[in-house]
């Protein structure tokens, strides 16, 4: 049962997904080849200032007695949410990128020093897959990550963290295997294939 604080926090952060055009519904493809009603486009939030930022705002208000001393995104949205939430902050905020030969790590002279506390921050979270690898790339390099904050989680209930964890969004989308689609038994067509896991 959400509290009424949560329940404000989710309602706001829904205004903000509708308003930016960031949560639509229709009849999508997902990644893994799922159909379902409704997607996330976390760009639609993360190319507009107005729509990042209060967001970001949400997350800096859960850990800003934590005793943060940077901020670490995986790359693309990331990058832009580790920047926001640090500036908002007073922080440094840094980003890890793809490893050749798998997980994620810090390059670009980004560094972490062992105990340092690391916020961490990602857009949208599906199957937990680039949150769980910055998480591993900051305590391969000994950080401590004192929280994770999202702009949505829409794993069901499946990603679970040992850390406080603080999603501006929860949610959970319907899906279905092609031959069980009912939109595609209707005789619907989806539309153009989505990027994100499901």
């Amino acid at each position: 049962m959400l509290t009424a604080d949560e329940t404000a926090r989710q309602l706001r952060a829904m205004e903000i997904f509708k308003a930016s055009d960031a949560f639509l519904e229709g009849h999508f493809v997902y990644t893994s080849g799922r159909h379902g009603t409704a997607y996330l486009e976390k760009f639609r939030i993360l190319e507009r200032a107005e729509y990042t930022e209060p967001l970001c705002r949400m997350i800096a208000s859960v850990f800003q007695d934590s005793g943060a001393e940077i901020v670490a995104g995986p790359t693309t949205g990331g990058i832009i949410l580790a920047y926001e939430l640090g500036r908002i902050l007073g922080l440094p905020g840094i980003f890890c990128e793809k490893a050749t030969g798998g997980g994620r790590e810090f390059r670009r002279g980004f560094r972490i020093e062992p105990s340092q506390k690391v916020l961490v921050v990602d857009d949208i979270v599906t199957t937990g897959g680039s949150l769980n690898e910055t998480l591993a790339a900051v305590e391969k390099l000994g950080g401590e990550i004192v929280g994770v904050g999202v702009l949505a989680d829409r794993s069901g209930g499946r990603v679970e963290l040992p850390y406080p964890y603080f999603p501006c969004l929860e949610v959970s989308f319907d899906t279905w295997a092609p031959e069980d689609c009912p939109m595609c038994g209707a005789g619907d067509v989806p539309e153009a294939h989505r990027g994100a896991p499901a």
